[in-house]
């Protein structure tokens, strides 16, 4: 049955099938070979139980925060105050496509708005002022995957209401290696920018410019403090901590900047349903391909395989790297997250790995493929803003995905990077 059901998936996956729709013809079509009794009711039962869970709510709220707060212009201000505070270096433009990546995700958890937000202004912006076009969209798709690192992240979302795994405590375990990421970027582009003879600044900003920036860009860093306060103090949970910032995303863009109105919210209302259904799509189909790879026991034979290979957690752990990297390059993240989750997840705590260490491994793991051919999303769009060829992109964008994959084996071999908050916190074991 492993290997009709994985013939089956490839067959549908490699014809371009959408995988909301492959994940769920698969699972029917093996419920079938394995004569399921009643699979009529069996099949919209687990539909619905994949999605029928109240913290899968926090993500359309956080894509909806984050799209009201990007119309109020936000953007341009957070851009403004990134190119303040590292302007003046060597590459600035470049350096400040990255800080501004880091600030932009505390708004919207997710990668391809970062690239669509931030890249459509500084993509052109850079190449005007003497930036290769190659380089611009590489440091743009890049910078982005830090937004689904740092909190919020609707993909840590989805992990922690799957896996049974604190919400609170996976965002928390993003912050350094979301910072790491963002300081291994910027080391990269500054050696790029010196080798290749890219802008410097003019001059450091004074106190009193940066002061200035940083109180135009005040209201957009509040939220992830809002939402972190208070998810921590109990205030509030994980999806009413959404639902907070949406509220205080209206708030922002009606009373403060007023620079929103009722009708600009309808098509925002829109793309956040589309995105959001789309999401939950796989979600609902994964759950019935989910049901037969338990009831084919498929994750203890994955253990078992991998277990027989080597019993030593770091080779273990290697294989699931591997495995991670090369399946989030074909398939959308979030349905390799659903899939592989129950099967990887289990094996890594049983080799003592901590429940929080793994999902910000198997979250960064997956944010990677966003930057990665042949389908990543930041990949297409930054082509998109750029008018660059896929193949273009991706020779450019090589050492960046390399620094990348270099930080995640790096808080994968030292686990008190991504759990030192937790811990301080009270989240995970000292």
């Amino acid at each position: 049955m492993t290997g009709f059901i994985t013939a089956v998936f490839v067959i549908f996956l490699a014809v371009g099938m959408p995988i909301g729709f492959v994940l769920g013809v698969t699972g029917l079509l093996a419920m079938i070979k394995m004569h399921i009794p009643s699979i009529l009711q069996l099949v919209p039962q687990r539909y619905f139980a994949g999605v029928d869970m109240f913290t899968l709510m926090a993500m359309p709220f956080f894509i909806l925060a984050g799209d009201i707060m990007n119309k109020t212009g936000i953007t341009q201000k957070l851009v403004k105050f990134s190119n303040v505070l590292v302007g003046h270096l060597q590459g600035g433009l470049a350096h400040a496509n990255i800080v501004a990546s880091v600030f932009f995700a505390g708004l919207t958890g997710a990668a391809v708005s970062d690239t669509a937000a931030i890249g459509s202004m500084l993509i052109p912006a850079m190449v005007e002022e003497g930036y290769d076009k190659d380089f611009s969209a590489a440091v743009t798709a890049s910078s982005s995957i830090i937004g689904p690192t740092i909190p919020p992240s609707n993909i840590m979302v989805i992990y922690g209401a799957f896996m049974q795994v604190s919400i609170a405590g996976l965002f928390l375990a993003g912050i350094l290696p979301g910072i790491l990421v963002a300081v291994a970027l910027m080391i990269l582009t500054a050696r790029i920018s010196k080798k290749r003879g890219y802008p410097v600044g003019k001059r450091r900003a004074t106190l009193k410019e940066i002061a200035i920036a940083f109180k135009e860009a005040f209201v957009a860093l509040l939220m992830p403090i809002i939402i972190l306060g208070g998810i921590l103090s109990g205030v509030f949970t994980p999806t009413e901590a959404a639902a907070v910032a949406v509220a205080y995303a209206l708030f922002v863009g009606f009373v403060i900047y007023r620079s929103i109105t009722l009708k600009d919210l309808v098509p925002i209302f829109i793309k956040m349903a589309r995105t959001t259904g789309i999401v939950f799509l796989v979600i609902a189909a994964a759950s019935i391909l989910g049901w037969v790879l338990t009831m084919e026991q498929i994750p203890e034979k994955v253990a078992t395989l991998m277990l027989g290979i080597s019993t030593n957690k770091w080779v273990v752990m290697g294989m699931i790297l591997v495995l991670l990297l090369f399946v989030g390059m074909f398939m959308d993240i979030a349905a390799a997250l659903i899939i592989l989750g129950p099967i990887l997840h289990p094996l890594a705590v049983k080799m003592g790995f901590n429940p929080l260490h793994f999902g910000i491994i198997m979250v960064l793991s997956l944010n990677i493929a966003l930057m990665t051919p042949p389908v990543g999303a930041c990949l297409f769009v930054a082509c998109g803003i750029s008018r660059l060829t896929i193949e273009q992109l991706s020779k450019e964008i090589a050492p960046f995905i390399l620094v990348v994959v270099t930080v995640l084996i790096l808080i994968t071999v030292f686990p008190g990077i991504p759990l030192f908050l937790p811990r301080l916190m009270g989240y995970a074991p000292w």
